[in-house]
C-alpha cells in the first residue's frame, strides 16, 4: 500500500495498533487494512530482582507503554506528516502468565511476579496431582496457591487477579477480561466449553475452603473471551493514560488481550492443527497445535490453547539467549579494548555464522545457559556454566556452537517427548524471535534439535506486537463466519511462503551427541545438590 494510502488510513482512524510488553522490549506496531506494518515504536526495559522476586514496577510498565506509543506516533509523523487521533482497534499482549493480585480499590497487593520466578514448586506439584493436569510454576493459579501455602497476608484481600496484559487492558478499558489462550495459563481451560474447567475449579475451591478467605476463585479470575470477540473500548481515562499528549480519542474497540504465546502463533500462522512455532529470545518456547490429547501428564509439557481455544502442547523454558548475549558482550568488550568499535548486529552475525563452521557435536564442549532457574530440568536458581575436558576441541566455532546448542537444550527435552514418545505429527514448524535474525544459523540449529523442517517468514521478525495487531484487525475486519485460521490464510499470509530449511543429518546426529553430555551433566549436578541437602 502506498504512503498516501497509509496516510489516509491513519487520518480516517482505520489503522490498528498492537502493543506487546516483552521481557526486554515494549513494542508498538501500527498496521493498515492489509495487516502490513506501517509504523512502529519501542521502549527498552529490564526486569528487576527485588527481594528474591523477578518483577517490573507499575511505574516501569506505564512509562514503557507511553514511551513506545509516543515513539510509534513520532514514526507516523515522520513518515506520513499526520498525527494519530483515532484508531480502528487496539490489542495488548505481554509475556505470559505470572501473578498480579488486586484489592477492591484496585491496588496491586504484591509486586508483579513474572514468568521467570521458580518459587512455586510445591504449589505446582500439589495442583498437578490434584487436577491430574500439569500446572507449571509460572501459571497464575500456582502463584496464588503458593501464596496461600506461605500464609501470605495479602491473599485475604484479593478481589481480582490477572496477568500483565490483562492488567493493562483493564486500566485502559475498565474490563476484567482475558483471551482464552492466556486464560488457559491462569487456570486450566475446558476445550469443549472454551472456558475455565468447572470440575477443576470446584476442586480448587474445595481445597481453598479451609483457609476461610472471603472470595471464591471463579469470582476473582478474568472473564474468558475468544479471538474476534470485542473486549471493551478505550475509556477517556484510558486514552489519556495511553497517549499522554491527549490527542487520541476514546471509544476505540479492543480485542481480547493475549499472551506472547498466542500472538506468536498468530505471527507465524500456526494456529491450525499439525502446525507449530518456536519463539526464541530471552526465553524459548514451542507451541504445537494438537489433533488429540496426550496419553498422559508430562511435567515438561503444558497444555494451553490457541486464541480460538484449540488444544496446544507447550514446552516453555526460562532460558534461551541471555547467557549467549552475555558472551557476545565479552567479545564486544575485547574489541573495544583493542580500540575497535563494532556494530552489534555485525558482531552477532559474525559469531553466529562462525558456529556453523564447528564440529557437528560442538567438539565435545558442554555449556548450560541457566541465567535463571529451569523447571524442565529441575533447577530452582540460575547457574550459567561452560565446561570442557582436556580432549575437547576448544575453538571459537565450537564455543559459539555449544552456546547456541545449549540455548535449545531444555526445549529439545520437551520436544523429544512430543515427537518421539507421543508421535505428534507436524506439517511445519515456524521460528520467530531474536535467535533467528541471522539467516541460516538459529533456523538450522532448531531444525537439527527437533529433526523437523523449520520455516522463517519475513513478517515473523515483527513478532508478537504485530501478532496482537493482527488479532485486533481480525476483530473489526473479519467477514461473517470467517474463522481466524481462514483470516490468516486468506488475508494476512496469502502468497508468503517463507524460507524453509531441512534438518541436516550430521547436525541432527551431532545435537543428539551433545544432548548425551547435557543430560549426563545434569544428572551429576542434581546428585551433587541432593548430597549437599
Amino acid at each position: 500500500m502506498s504512503a498516501e494510502k497509509n496516510r489516509k488510513t491513519i487520518q480516517e482512524g482505520r489503522a490498528v495498533l498492537g502493543i506487546e510488553l516483552g521481557s526486554t522490549r515494549i513494542k508498538a506496531v501500527l498496521v493498515n487494512e492489509e495487516n502490513q506494518p506501517i509504523a512502529s515504536g519501542s521502549h527498552e526495559w529490564e526486569n528487576q530482582y527485588v527481594n528474591n522476586i523477578w518483577t517490573y514496577s507499575e511505574e516501569a510498565i506505564w512509562t514503557g507503554i507511553q514511551d513506545s506509543y509516543q515513539d510509534m506516533a513520532r514514526d507516523v509523523k515522520e513518515k506520513y506528516g499526520v498525527e494519530i487521533t483515532k484508531l480502528g482497534a487496539i490489542g495488548f499482549s505481554a509475556m505470559m502468565h505470572g501473578y498480579m493480585p488486586f484489592d477492591k480499590e484496585g491496588n496491586l497487593l504484591v509486586p508483579f511476579r513474572t514468568w521467570r520466578n521458580t518459587m512455586t514448586e510445591k504449589a505446582s506439584e500439589e495442583l498437578t496431582e490434584l487436577f491430574a493436569y500439569h500446572i507449571p510454576q509460572r501459571w497464575s493459579i500456582a502463584h496464588l496457591y503458593q501464596a496461600m501455602l506461605n500464609k501470605e497476608e495479602h491473599v485475604k484481600d484479593i478481589t481480582f487477579m490477572t496477568t500483565l496484559e490483562g492488567y493493562v487492558h483493564w486500566k485502559l478499558t475498565g474490563e476484567k477480561v482475558l483471551g482464552v489462550g492466556e486464560a488457559s495459563g491462569m487456570f486450566p481451560v475446558d476445550m469443549n466449553i472454551k472456558n475455565y474447567d468447572q470440575k477443576r475449579m470446584e476442586q480448587f475451591e474445595n481445597l481453598a475452603a479451609p483457609y476461610g478467605y472471603p472470595w471464591k476463585l471463579h469470582e476473582i479470575l478474568p472473564k474468558v473471551l475468544l479471538a474476534g470477540e470485542e473486549a471493551g473500548r478505550l475509556t477517556e481515562e484510558g486514552a489519556k493514560l495511553l497517549d499522554t499528549t491527549g490527542k487520541l480519542e476514546a471509544g476505540v474497540p479492543f480485542c481480547p488481550p493475549e499472551g506472547d504465546a498466542g500472538t506468536g502463533m498468530v505471527a507465524t500462522n500456526s494456529v491450525a492443527q499439525r502446525t507449530g512455532n518456536v519463539s526464541a529470545g530471552t526465553s524459548v518456547f514451542s507451541m504445537v497445535v494438537l489433533e488429540k490429547e496426550l496419553s498422559k501428564v508430562y511435567p515438561e509439557i503444558d497444555l494451553v490453547t490457541t486464541p480460538t481455544g484449540n488444544l496446544v502442547a507447550m514446552v516453555h523454558c526460562n532460558n534461551c539467549t541471555s547467557d549467549l548475549n552475555a558472551w557476545v558482550g565479552i567479545f564486544r568488550e575485547f574489541s573495544e579494548a583493542m580500540g575497535i568499535q563494532v556494530d552489534m548486529n555485525q558482531l552477532f552475525g559474525t559469531l553466529y555464522r562462525k558456529a556453523m563452521e564447528g564440529d557437528a557435536d560442538c567438539g565435545g564442549l558442554l555449556a548450560y545457559n541457566y541465567f535463571s532457574g529451569e523447571h524442565i530440568t529441575g533447577f530452582e536458581e540460575g547457574r550459567p556454566l561452560f565446561v570442557r575436558t582436556p580432549e575437547s576441541r576448544f575453538n571459537l566455532a565450537n564455543f559459539m556452537r555449544v552456546n547456541l546448542f545449549t540455548s535449545l537444550g531444555a526445549l529439545k527435552t520437551g520436544m523429544d517427548i512430543l515427537l518421539r514418545e507421543e508421535g505428534v505429527k507436524l506439517d511445519k514448524i515456524l521460528g520467530h524471535g531474536g535467535l533467528f535474525k541471522t539467516k541460516g544459523v538459529g533456523q538450522n540449529i532448531l531444525a537439527a534439535a527437533i529433526d523437523t523442517p523449520v520455516t522463517v517468514m519475513e513478517t515473523a521478525g515483527e513478532g508478537g506486537a504485530w501478532g496482537i495487531a493482527v488479532l485486533a484487525s481480525y476483530l473489526i475486519n473479519k467477514e461473517e463466519g470467517e474463522t481466524l485460521e481462514e483470516y490468516l490464510d486468506n488475508k494476512v499470509f496469502a502468497g508468503q511462503e517463507g524460507v524453509e530449511v531441512q534438518p541436516d543429518e550430521n547436525d541432527v546426529k551431532g545435537f543428539d551427541e551433545f544432548m548425551v553430555r547435557y543430560k549426563e551433566g545434569l544428572a551429576i549436578e542434581r546428585a551433587a545438590v541432593d548430597h549437599l541437602k
